[in-house]
C-alpha cells in the first residue's frame, strides 16, 4: 500500500478509511430478499471507483441486480455476475441496516457501515487518510465471500 500525497504526508488512499489494498474494495451484505451473503467489488482509479463485479452464494441475487454481464459458478459452489456495463462513481450513498450487515472489505480488513439498531446512511468515497480504520475481517466475510475470481489480485482473507 502506497502513500500518495505531496511531502506534507497527506496519508494512504482509503474508502470511508478503510486502506485500499491492491486497487480494489468490496462492500459485503447479507441480501435481505435470499438471505445470502454477497458483495458488489469494485476497482479504484483515481478518486473514481468502477463495480466490477457481483458475487454472491446465491444465484438469485445475481438475478435481483437484473443485469445484462457474464455469469459464472466459482469454486466453492458461489456465483459471479460482471456487468457488461460496469457503473463508475465518485461517491455511492447505501441505505444499511444490523440485517444486511453491510461492510466494507479490502486486503482481508472490515470497517461496518451500519449501525447497531435501525436504519442509517453511509456514504462511500474515496479519500485521502492520516490514521486508516478497520479490524480483520470477522466471519462470514473471512471465507464465505469467495473474491478470488472476482478481481484480478484479490484474495479471501484467511
Amino acid at each position: 500500500m502506497a502513500a500518495l500525497g505531496s511531502g506534507d504526508g497527506a496519508g494512504r488512499l482509503t474508502v470511508n478509511g478503510l486502506p485500499v489494498v491492491d486497487g480494489s474494495f468490496a462492500i459485503a451484505y447479507v441480501h435481505s430478499i435470499y438471505r445470502a451473503p454477497s458483495a458488489e467489488v469494485f476497482t479504484v482509479a483515481g478518486r473514481r471507483f468502477t463495480m466490477r463485479a457481483v458475487v454472491s452464494l446465491s444465484g438469485g441475487v445475481l438475478d435481483y441486480y437484473a443485469l445484462e454481464g457474464e455469469r459464472a459458478r466459482l469454486p466453492g459452489g458461489g456465483w459471479l455476475l460482471r456487468p457488461a456495463a460496469p457503473a463508475a462513481y465518485e461517491e455511492l450513498s447505501l441505505l444499511t441496516t444490523p440485517i444486511g450487515r453491510r461492510t466494507l472489505i479490502s486486503g482481508g480488513r472490515c470497517l461496518p457501515l451500519h449501525p447497531a439498531a435501525g436504519a442509517g446512511e453511509a456514504r462511500v468515497t474515496l479519500t485521502l487518510t492520516r490514521d486508516p480504520r478497520g479490524h480483520p475481517c470477522p466471519t462470514p466475510y473471512d471465507q464465505a465471500l469467495f473474491l478470488t475470481g472476482a478481481v484480478p489480485g484479490q484474495t479471501p482473507a484467511r
